[in-house]
């Protein structure tokens, strides 16, 4: 049996990890507030770590799932005293692609593997096991680490080398941006215009239309709930990565440069902890 670590239980490695071990893998965990991961033991019945080096020693992979490049860093600066030659850090952390192709350059050098392993789905994917994973690294690599992230996955796809697993995310971000936007101004509009949003909704679902936002977001809007999901901090940082790579390909996302600057607006209304799909609360509150 393969020995397991996972470095950081937010509101997706908690459950994720949990997975790991219900599905009989030997897992350590380790995260910043120790009062998480205390949580964590007793209610999965699991082993913690006091430090990241005790989480990694012997660990056959490492899997992550943190905030953004800096913390993504810090942890692999104090892994590599711990990591064993031919272990293997799966990061599912949504970063930079540049950091995505240091570390695996990095970690080569100690005859480590590193897989950038974004994922999708929000937290009631983590929860449930059905999460999407893009994941950039070598075929190898990949193949070590994919029954293992079966355990909380509903798709796995290899998308390249090295940072195509972030790039990948970048452009699931830049989707669901551009839809939450739409969605809100339709949603917005049928208020609006007096229409019964259950019968709009029931219509438009069933057509062109659909998307999952769409399936899971658009009555929460209508209702002005949105004190869960996908913070609006967090996917602000998302879109920062993919505007600082879209400058550097060339590409033009002038949608997504617009959407972002919405955001801010909600940050600037205190949402920065409301779901993604507050852009709406701006259309409402512009009169």
């Amino acid at each position: 049996m393969q020995r397991l670590a996972f470095l950081g239980l937010g509101v997706m490695g908690y459950p994720m990890a949990g997975h790991l071990l219900k599905s009989g893998h030997s897992t350590i965990v380790y995260n910043r507030t120790a009062t998480k991961a205390e949580q964590w033991a007793s209610e999965f019945q699991g082993e913690i770590a006091l430090s990241v080096v005790d989480a990694v020693k012997g660990a056959d992979i490492v899997f992550a799932c943190l905030g953004d490049d800096p913390d993504v860093a810090a942890v692999i600066e104090e892994a590599v005293e711990g990591l064993q030659r031919g272990a293997l850090f799966v990061d599912h952390t949504t970063a930079s692609p540049s950091l995505a192709r240091r570390l695996h350059a990095q970690l080569s050098e100690l005859d480590v593997g590193f897989v950038d392993a974004p994922v999708s789905g929000g937290q009631a994917g983590a929860e449930n096991g059905k999460l999407s994973i893009m994941c950039g690294g070598e075929n190898a690599h990949v193949a070590k680490a994919r029954p293992i992230m079966e355990s909380y996955a509903a798709r796995i796809v290899h998308i390249g080398p090295p940072g195509h697993g972030q790039l990948c995310k970048s452009v699931n971000q830049i989707c669901i941006a551009g839809v939450l936007q739409g969605l809100s101004e339709g949603v917005h509009f049928a208020a609006r215009a007096g229409l019964d949003i259950d019968k709009v909704l029931e219509a438009i679902s069933g057509g062109a239309a659909q998307s999952w936002q769409l399936e899971n977001r658009a009555k929460t809007m209508a209702a002005d709930e949105f004190d869960f999901g996908f913070a609006v901090d967090w996917m602000r940082k998302d879109l920062r990565i993919a505007l600082n790579e879209a400058r550097e390909n060339g590409s033009r996302l002038p949608l997504t440069a617009l959407v972002d600057q919405f955001y801010a607006d909600v940050q600037a209304m205190d949402g920065g902890r409301w779901d993604t799909s507050s852009l709406i609360r701006r259309l409402n509150d512009i009169d």
